[in-house]
């Protein structure tokens, strides 16, 4: 059986490695040279560095199972602590009641109770955006103060414009609001009577030694060694069928372009991508056209300080900066920093094509992170850094992308043999777990299953929002 599979992030990985331990030879085509795709390692003068911080959680035994067989004890487990930057303040995430309210301030706190409480009694109504969704359950204050300004940072467009289902998909019952509404809710509750349950945040998460590239550097070679084969400097340019079934995929290489038969084709390549090389009808074209994507920038930087902040990472909530998150590689592995006398920052901005911050040269990002860490608190001696580009980051849940979404996807569901996976090959905001057990009942389903697989994460309740 010849199942090609496109592109080698973590969904394509995990497809191969799960059919190559089944006896099958697959081919796996990745237009770049190295494995991982966003969640690759970056090396830098000795120095690893993750590309916006990937934790390593599911509530999937499969696919922990997955990992642990990889890496054995090279997967460390590792405590979580971050915190949230807002209106000058750091604020403990998960917040405890003392922090929350000595930053808040005591007439600031009374309004969030109050707000929470008008949100309690009111009626919904019609939920279409994200900001309803919040502010309806959690009122418009603590929407204000805790999501706002982070959100339209990362996705660039007013909150009023993201799509309701963003929230209920990502948040569900646990996110930065339940943990502030449990230090200061109490007394409201005891008014209006009842409690709700909350969940608890991750405490604790696993990471591989040297960063998450170690997973899937490893999971490649396990690959080759049972006999599948991974082909770099291959980009996909097309598929070749009958309107029903795939029957070869295009590729174009440094030798030129070449074809290469398929009895199933598995892919996490962009899905725009996928389609606009499959000949589709106008109405397909025009859907692919109207789904948004946005890339990330993160700015690496090593500072020659030992210790500059205890966190894993921290949410910059504060609008005056375009910084959106900041990671501190040295607390998630002491394996990332080779000199412990220094520490290894990730500053995470967001963008789109036509912003100026995507065209930024490499010197101004650096002054950049240089001056907004300093408007924040975190200055310290930069001696050396990278930076890292990475186009269509996030598919973006604007209002009606679902629409547009349900068009392709029932144009892919017409082939028999192909099978979209992962977060770029069926527009999901995925977590890389997600994203492997997509590819793992994809490979049932190619050998007699009959899995939904479309459904993974759309039910599934996760701990929080961010990661």
């Amino acid at each position: 059986m010849a199942v090609v599979i496109l592109g080698a992030g973590p969904a394509g990985l995990a497809a191969a490695y799960s059919l190559a331990k089944k006896g099958e030879k697959p081919i796996v085509l990745e237009r770049s040279h190295t494995v991982g795709g966003m969640c690759r390692t970056i090396e830098h003068n000795g120095y690893l560095f993750d590309i916006g911080g990937h934790r390593f959680f599911t509530k999937f035994d499969e696919v922990q199972d997955l990992w642990e067989e990889i890496l054995g004890d090279q997967f460390l487990l590792r405590p979580r602590l971050s915190r949230i930057f807002y209106n000058g303040k750091f604020f403990d995430y998960p917040l405890k009641a003392t922090n929350a309210l000595l930053n808040l301030g005591a007439i600031e706190s009374t309004r969030c109770m109050l707000s929470y409480g008008r949100a309690r009694l009111r009626k919904r109504g019609d939920e279409v955006s994200f900001e309803e969704w919040i502010a309806n359950r959690f009122g418009n204050r603590l929407f204000d103060i805790f999501f706002r300004s982070y959100t339209e940072k990362v996705w660039g467009i007013p909150t009023s414009e993201i799509g309701a289902d963003w929230a209920a998909q990502r948040i569900k019952n646990m996110e930065l609001s339940t943990a502030v509404l449990d230090a200061l809710r109490r007394p409201l509750e005891q008014f209006l009577g009842g409690k709700t349950d909350v969940a608890s945040l991750i405490e604790e998460f696993h990471y591989p030694k040297t960063g998450p590239g170690l997973m899937y550097d490893t999971m490649a070679e396990k690959i080759t060694e049972l006999g599948g084969e991974i082909r770099f400097g291959h980009t996909v340019t097309g598929l070749v069928h009958d309107g029903k079934t795939v029957s070869t995929v295009q590729v174009k290489t440094d030798d030129g372009e070449i074809e290469i038969h398929a009895d199933h084709v598995m892919s996490s390549i962009p899905l725009t991508v996928l389609v606009r090389g499959m000949d589709p009808p106008q109405a397909v074209i025009d859907a692919t056209e109207q789904l948004l994507y946005r890339n990330l920038l993160t700015v690496n930087l090593i500072t020659d300080t030992p210790n500059l902040f205890p966190d894993n990472w921290i949410y910059v909530h504060e609008p005056s900066v375009q910084l959106g998150r900041i990671q501190n590689y040295k607390n998630w592995s002491p394996h990332m920093v080779p000199d412990p006398s220094k520490t290894s920052l990730g500053l995470e901005y967001f963008c789109s094509d036509d912003e100026p911050l995507w065209a930024m040269s490499d010197e101004a990002l650096f002054a950049l992170g240089k001056r907004e860490l300093e408007s924040i608190r975190l200055d310290a001696p930069i001696i050396d850094g990278c930076v890292v580009r990475v186009p269509k980051a996030y598919p973006v849940y604007n209002r009606g992308y679902e629409t547009h979404l349900s068009v392709i996807k029932d144009f892919v569901q017409g082939f028999s043999n192909l099978a979209p996976m992962g977060r770029y090959g069926m527009f999901k905001y995925n977590n890389s777990d997600h994203s492997i057990l997509t590819a793992l009942l994809s490979v049932e389903n190619i050998l007699g299953a009959s899995h939904d697989v479309w459904a993974v994460n759309t039910e599934t309740e996760y701990h929080e929002i961010r990661g």
